[in-house]
């Protein structure tokens, strides 16, 4: 019998085969959206069972960063340089067989960065502790990844190993709703024109799911395997960010090869401190945190513990963070900062924030 490692094997293979043109286009579609099926049988099977799948890691701090690299490529050594963990650190492969959290505080954010055990090609299908490591990747809120000098094309690899997990690496999920109907057959609705995909696709992405009924309202110029992301489901879009290391190493003019892979690359060396304030501030830019200082009526701003929100929060947000008494018992608020028309101006619920702003919230 064949197994089901082998069907995903033998889908794949053809999909690499197979000449990609109009007249393969549906065909290709249905083979992504069965590939994907059977990706998700596969990853549901392995969690069965007593193999324990996962690591158990207490969350703390306002967000998770999970460092995911190759065996030896410095995720320790950076993890003890970013946080006050002490990450076993060897120049021999597989030094960390567990995870190993540390506490990294910059601008008044506590973030939890997670030393995970490096992965190996094949990781989403199972190979070494692949799929526990590729499980803390889908709950953390930022993925770091790092390469080294050693290789090249380690960013392509890990890349390719977590879309194999469904975590979609600096994206957003497809702007497509899917409303199944009693017949009638599938109808692609689009707002905007397509030029990734036609209905003949769509329909074989549908049926492939099981759908043979819909309507599939699509907002974006979206290609096939967000189509099919959109029928499964299952998939996690994360922030990432991309750290080559020890590039004190090797000469510069050879620095590209190692970052053809990604469009933006930070150049560090976590053994001699290379650029590892400019790690920090881009993880920080990767969360979309705001910093809001409160300062009680009559009283001095709290600069020490500014509330932590997500970019967009309103005075709502503040309100509802604090304690329900905020809310029902609101006037309108003080601010100063950037989101301010003057100093001191008076809000509402419904002011948007804007990052190092301080206000004073007024009660009846």
């Amino acid at each position: 019998m064949t197994s089901l490692e082998d069907k995903i094997r033998e889908i794949e293979e053809e999909i690499s085969t197979t000449e990609y043109n109009k007249a393969t286009q549906h065909h290709i579609g249905k083979l992504k959206a069965k590939l994907a099926k059977l990706k998700e049988d596969f990853l549901k099977r392995s969690s069965k069972g007593g193999s324990g799948f996962g690591f158990a890691v207490k969350k703390t701090g306002h967000a998770t960063v999970v460092i995911i690299g190759f065996p030896s490529v410095g995720k320790s050594t950076l993890l003890n340089k970013l946080t006050n963990a002490q990450s076993a650190v060897g120049s021999y492969d597989f030094t960390t067989l567990d995870v190993i959290p540390g506490l990294m505080e910059y601008k008044n954010v506590r973030l939890q960065l997670l030393d995970v055990p490096g992965i190996i090609g094949g990781a989403s299908s199972g190979k070494g502790r692949g799929r526990e490591v590729l499980a803390v990747a889908r709950n953390a809120d930022v993925v770091l990844i790092l390469a080294d000098t050693t290789k090249k094309g380690q960013f392509r690899q890990i890349v390719e190993e977590l879309e194999g997990a469904g975590v979609r690496l600096n994206k957003h999920p497809p702007r497509v709703s899917i409303r199944r109907t009693l017949g009638g057959g599938v109808h692609l609705l689009p707002t905007v024109p397509l030029t990734k995909i036609d209905v003949e696709t769509a329909r074989s992405i549908a049926n492939t799911f099981g759908v043979h009924n819909a309507e599939i309202s699509v907002h974006e110029d979206i290609t096939m395997d967000e189509l099919v992301d959109a029928f499964n489901g299952n998939r996690v879009y994360t922030p990432a960010v991309f750290a080559l290391n020890k590039v004190d190493t090797v000469d510069k003019a050879k620095v590209k090869e190692f970052t053809e892979d990604v469009k933006e690359c930070i150049l560090i060396s976590a053994e001699k401190d290379v650029n590892l304030d400019k790690l920090r501030e881009e993880i920080f830019a990767k969360l979309g945190f705001i910093r809001v200082f409160l300062k009680p009526q009559g009283g001095r701003v709290d600069a020490h513990e500014p509330l932590i929100l997500k970019t967009g929060s309103t005075v709502r947000d503040i309100c509802g963070k604090l304690h329900k008494d905020f809310l029902h018992g609101f006037r309108y608020a003080v601010i100063w900062g950037a989101s301010a028309k003057h100093k001191g101006q008076r809000i509402g619920l419904t002011h948007t924030l804007s990052d190092g702003d301080v206000v004073s919230i007024i009660k009846k």
